[in-house]
């Protein structure tokens, strides 16, 4: 072997040391088993996470003095926010002068498209024209100063400018009676009796949430009574699922079932809300023999319950039981948000074993790529995902308050400051809808399992990168050879759209896009005839080149209503039988919606 040059100002060649000790440092350095944290530690850190939510003031530090300490060697980002502040205070000033003269002034800034906060006509009146501007204006200087900072990790940079825009929002001038002309109108018209109802509502509201009562009206709409009414049976039982087989409403069906993998995250029946607006109706009546899957809701018992039993005793074990009851024929499988994820891993688990059982693959709100996961990504960092594991370990779950608080972070304007000025300021309770009662019907997390979630999927994208193990072996979204129809929602706060598109990098798949509109779960439940609905579509063909969602939103058409029909004839191009009689129903364990979703 030859011998390399000698590196200038590095001795060479290099000083020895002792064959022993070097052996041993080897051996040491590849062998060594990090330490397990001690449960005083986690025990430490759960009590913390209580009082945070679950939210590490670890992670928050880091992201600060990164922000910080950055900004603090960047005086020309200093000069830059001192002009932009110098600037914006001339032009509120001269704004304020002018407006305040009765002069028509247009404004210094707009609102986000997004923020609705000061759409109402008495923000426009002197003075409180005054305060949305200056709040405005101060808003987008914050913003100005927590990114752009040379140096600063970009998730730091997020989470900054999340904290800031948090803080921000705490004292919006929306959220205070002398400074929100709303309030004070209402309050002169009504005497004050708005306070009076507004006292009445949080004290109802905190009276429910200490005894673990649902919020008000959530009990008009009960399983199996005015929602998830679809007349239907339990077919099959295990300890994590209950599988439900729908009564058919025609006299042919098509030849292939349809399995319904939900998220269980949530109760099944968003998918069979109310008679008029439910997908698993709509479908059943389309001529589809439909199974779902129902999700036990886990207890402190179910802690040690990983991801894999989700997939294996989930979503496999309710495919074995449709196969089983509807032999000869593949299945049209549809997931919907963190159903839509199992069921990707589900068809790339079984691609390589038999590539007959799956006819298509329909993803609703669902990720496989979670390198863009939206804001969600602001909590999902070592430190937060071990704060959170320490918390989840603690309890057995994460539980549903828990999450719920994560969720209303991400939108504070519209699920936090909104509604209590709404409701206890104005003393307006909007009647409940079911929509809105399925939203309080929550379920918890095995520690296990959301641990496994976070890590592999959210943390390092084990999923989409290859490395995610089933059976021990890697799986790789790569191998689903499937027809895909995919639907995004425009303003969705879960699941991203642009992170929903990246389906499009399954190479082997022909994939059916659509993006409609509303959030992660109005935009699902959208049925035909529900009125300022959209959507748009384009489709892509294996061997066509990629284009990003940009391109692609540029070049998809445009149409009006449901996106319900234009799956229902998507499924009916790529049924490879004729119609059959309708099938009877399994052997019945319960009548729909069964027992698993009336868990509390």
């Amino acid at each position: 072997m030859e011998t390399p040059p000698p590196i200038p100002g590095i001795p060479w060649p290099p000083p020895q040391i002792g064959g022993a000790q070097r052996h041993q440092d080897m051996v040491a350095m590849h062998t060594s088993v990090p330490e397990p944290p001690s449960d005083a530690d986690r025990l430490l850190h759960a009590l913390i996470g209580h009082a945070t939510h679950g939210i590490s003031p670890t992670s928050l530090a880091l992201a600060a003095f990164d922000w910080l300490l950055h900004l603090a060697q960047a005086p020309a980002k200093w000069q830059r926010l001192a002009e932009k502040a110098w600037h914006k205070d001339i032009r509120w000033w001269d704004y304020a002068v002018r407006s305040s003269l009765g002069m028509q002034v247009p404004p210094c800034i707009k609102p986000l498209p997004q923020d609705r906060r000061f759409v109402n006509e008495l923000w426009q009146q002197w003075p409180y024209n005054l305060l949305q501007q200056a709040f405005l204006l101060n808003q987008q200087w914050w913003y100005n100063a927590t990114t752009g900072v040379d140096g600063v990790t970009r998730h730091h940079e997020q989470v900054v400018a999340f904290a800031a825009r948090q803080l921000l929002d705490m004292v919006s001038p929306l959220n205070f009676v002398a400074t929100n002309p709303e309030v004070m109108a209402t309050t002169i018209a009504e005497h004050g009796l708005n306070f009076v109802r507004g006292a009445g509502y949080l004290v109802d509201d905190i009276h429910r949430a200490l005894s673990g009562k649902p919020p008000a009206g959530a009990e008009k709409f009960r399983p199996g009574h005015e929602v998830a009414v679809t007349p239907g049976e339990v077919v099959y039982r295990n300890g994590l699922i209950e599988l439900i087989q729908y009564k058919p409403a025609t006299p042919t069906v098509y030849a292939e079932p349809v399995l319904i993998v939900p998220a269980w995250i949530m109760k099944y029946y968003i998918l069979d809300l109310s008679p008029h607006n439910s997908l698993v109706r709509y479908l059943v009546e389309q001529g589809h023999t439909v199974f779902i899957i129902s999700w036990h809701n886990p207890t402190a018992e179910n802690r040690e319950l990983n991801l894999n039993d989700y997939l294996e005793d989930g979503v496999l074990a309710a495919i074995d039981v449709v196969r089983a009851l509807v032999p000869g024929q593949p299945i049209n499988a549809a997931g919907y948000c963190l159903g839509g994820t199992l069921l990707s891993m589900a068809a790339a688990a079984l691609a390589c074993a038999d590539r007959k059982i799956l006819g298509s693959m329909t993803l609703l709100a669902a990720q496989t790529d979670f390198s863009e996961a939206g804001e969600l990504q602001l909590f999902i960092d070592e430190s937060q995902v071990t704060w959170l594991e320490d918390l989840m370990w603690e309890q057995g779950y994460l539980d549903n308050r828990q999450m719920a608080g994560a969720f209303r972070l991400l939108r504070t304007n519209d699920l936090v400051w909104s509604i209590a000025v709404e409701q206890y300021l104005l003393g307006r309770r909007p009647p409940m809808n079911d929509l809105m009662a399925w939203n309080t019907d929550t379920t918890r997390m095995p520690y296990r399992m959301h641990s496994d979630y976070l890590r592999h999927l959210f943390l390092h994208n084990d999923l989409f990168a290859g490395r995610y193990r089933v059976g021990g072996k890697p799986i790789a979204l790569t191998d689903i050879e499937l027809p895909v129809f995919a639907v995004a929602t425009i303003t969705d706060h879960v699941s991203p759209w642009r992170s929903v598109h990246r389906i499009h990098l399954l190479s082997g798949c022909d994939v059916s896009f659509v993006l409609t509109s509303g959030g992660h779960n109005a935009g699902i439940v959208s049925e035909p005839g529900h009125q300022g609905r959209h959507y748009y579509s384009l489709d892509r063909h294996r061997g066509d080149c990629y284009i990003d969602a940009d391109a692609w939103l540029a070049a998809a058409r445009l149409h009006d209503g449901s996106w319900w029909p234009a799956w229902t004839a998507w499924l009916g191009r790529h049924t490879r039988g004729a119609r059959v009689p309708a099938r009877q129903v399994g052997p019945s364990l319960a009548a729909a919606p069964g027992t698993y979703v009336l868990e509390r």
